[in-house]
């Protein structure tokens, strides 16, 4: 008891018990207020019941002795909260030396585990800044793992705990695949173990205790989520041959032709989700799953696996002499464009070897129908690799021209110069690429730059800022907000019957259509003041002068693409009445139709003028 406090429980003036609790409350000793944050006494008046406490977050804070005790708790000098008050400088400088014990004496203030949020709120802004917090953070949660001294999890919701020191690091491992809530958070605690096989193999029966842990998971999971059960089980007999601890697998435990046959309907959907690493492992046992049909099954995947995994199956089948098998059904699958990016991309690199009886002109069409699919449909892009291989393989499209008919080089032309899914440099580089192959089709290229030479809009420069504005809007705004409406009419299931999804699939046509009006027409428009224009005869930018029959006069202007505007007389040159007047000269007579009553009438040009 404090000796202050001591005269007075002896003066009678305070029982006892009081004087223990205002004991608590001394100058030099530390409470924490949910509000304030940690904090100092640093001065009592016990005859007027009043106590000055330093606070983290209030300095000088003046409280009554009563509320203090009711609004404060007492923490020990040790305690990071108290030691942000008194320490703080050295806190900030272990956070930068020795973060791991930073966050361990952290977290023993509150129980030995505490939640990430938790964390933050104890550290960030006050022991280390909140702009470089993120940064610090990441750095720490590494060197936490590594130290095994905190178990860290996977997501923000749960604990950090802090492991007892007599937890041994193959232990700590094992304790975090046990303490794992999510299938990828089990995966990658088993991956951890994988990385430090010897060291849990060491300890005897502790691998035994993490298979018991992964067979739970993978039983729980083979329905569920198989793919998530496909790659523990996988893991786990990596493991096992590793460390040649094959008997830790427990009798009975689940095996991956088991799970196979499970996710039998659904395949291709749960091996896309595999790791590339367990792939090979996993195909493995598609005989032992499916018996004489598993060869039919392997190829079910084959166009909808990434690409280590069509590599996998195409080295599986070559193995058990089933290649003849394979080039048949990737023949037949190219005939329906039924191939995907990854199996098409593997085509092409495996071109002059494994790939080479099925490689030929037809690979060319169908990469660039995916690639064009994939770039109109909403969503990420699928096809990214398969792009970038056409455009760094240098001898691809040489390759896939190779042995083509003239009009079948032609056609793979046009189908590139007319898709969406490359930028106009790109496309001009892979074109320049089928000309130096195939030199007769420079004539479709000089073409299209006539074509489009001939093809230019001349539009004034506030009609020009107005379709760029509408075209703005339309990518930035309109085209993602029918991207989500797709997204959330799609959550409501049964497409077939889902009238929202296809009023937004329909609209999506629409903005799509547009765009692609909007980019042609923005890359074909040179602005221009229509200053200068030569009034020998009607041409852009000047004024005219008119007589309608009955000797009504009438003023026109005739400017650019966009800038008709009827009720003003400002005619568009590609409209049909600016098509009828120009080049006329005065005196000449021509035949429009009425704004008004769409009558043909003749009008007499009596002056030209410039605007």
């Amino acid at each position: 008891m404090h000796p202050d406090v001591a005269k007075l429980v002896e003066a009678g003036r305070v029982s006892a018990p009081v004087g223990e609790k205002l004991s608590k409350i001394a100058p030099g000793s530390y409470r924490i207020h949910k509000g304030f944050g940690g904090g100092v006494v640093t001065e009592w008046d016990l005859f007027n019941g009043k106590v000055t406490i330093d606070f983290e977050k209030e300095k000088g804070k003046v409280m009554g002795l009563k509320l203090a005790l009711e609004k404060t708790e007492a923490v020990e000098e040790n305690d990071v909260r108290a030691q942000k008050v008194s320490q703080l400088g050295e806190l900030k400088e272990l956070a930068e030396k020795d973060p791991v014990e930073l966050v361990a004496r952290t977290i023993e203030t509150r129980g030995a585990n505490m939640t990430m949020d938790q964390l933050d709120a104890e550290l960030c802004g006050s022991v280390v800044e909140e702009s470089g917090y993120k940064k610090w953070w990441e750095k720490t949660k590494k060197a936490l793992r590594e130290s095994k001294r905190v178990s860290v999890p996977t997501k923000r919701t749960d604990p950090l705990v802090l492991r007892d020191e007599s937890t041994g690091p193959g232990e700590a491992l094992v304790d975090d695949l046990d303490q794992a809530r999510s299938p990828k958070a089990r995966v990658k605690a088993l991956e951890a173990i994988q990385r430090e096989a010897p060291l849990v193999a060491a300890t005897e029966g502790l691998l035994a205790r993490a298979f018991e842990i992964v067979n739970d998971a993978a039983l729980k999971l083979m329905k569920l989520a198989p793919a998530q059960s496909l790659e523990l089980i996988a893991l786990r007999d990596e493991i096992a041959q590793e460390t040649k601890q094959d008997d830790a697998i427990a009798v009975g435990a689940p095996k991956l032709a088991e799970v196979l046959q499970v996710a039998d309907g659904n395949l291709s959907e749960d091996l896309s989700h595999v790791a590339a690493a367990r792939l090979k492992r996993i195909l493995e046992a598609f005989p032992p799953a499916f018996g004489d049909d598993w060869v039919g099954k392997v190829l079910s995947v084959f166009g909808k696996i990434s690409s280590r995994g069509v590599s996998e199956i195409a080295k599986l089948l070559g193995e058990k002499d089933e290649t003849k098998a394979l080039n048949d059904h990737i023949k037949v699958a190219l005939s329906r464009h039924a191939l995907g990016p990854d199996s098409l991309a593997w085509i092409c690199r495996e071109r002059k070897k494994l790939a080479e009886d099925v490689f030929d002109g037809s690979v060319g069409s169908v990469i660039l129908t995916v690639l064009e699919q994939d770039s109109l449909d909403d969503g990420p892009r699928r096809s990214g690799r398969l792009g970038n291989l056409l455009l760094d393989d240098k001898e691809l499209i040489a390759d896939i021209l190779d042995g083509m008919e003239l009009n079948d080089v032609r056609n793979f032309a046009r189908k590139l110069l007319a898709s969406p899914a490359f930028p106009d440099l790109d496309r001009k580089s892979l074109m320049a690429r089928v000309i130096k192959k195939v030199p007769e089709t420079q004539e479709m290229v000089s073409g299209e730059n006539q074509a489009k030479g001939d093809d230019t809009l001349l539009v004034s420069y506030e009609s020009l800022d107005r379709r760029k504005a509408e075209y703005e809007e339309l990518v930035n705004k309109r085209i993602p907000a029918n991207v989500k409406e797709i997204s959330t009419a799609r959550a409501h299931g049964d497409l077939r019957e889902n009238f929202e999804y296809h009023a937004a699939k329909q609209m999506q046509s629409v903005l799509n259509s547009r765009k692609n009006d909007l980019e042609r027409d923005l890359e074909r428009a040179r602005p221009t003041d229509f200053k200068g224009a030569d009034t020998s005869a009607i041409n852009i930018g000047t004024k005219v002068m008119v007589t309608i029959e009955g000797g009504e006069e009438r003023s026109m202007t005739m400017l650019g693409a966009w800038d008709g505007d009827p009720e003003k007389n400002i005619v568009s040159y590609l409209s049909e009445i600016g098509q009828a007047l120009l080049g006329k000269v005065v005196g000449d007579v021509a035949e429009i139709h009425d704004t008004d009553t769409e009558e043909l009438i003749a009008v007499k040009i009596t002056s030209i003028g410039s605007i």
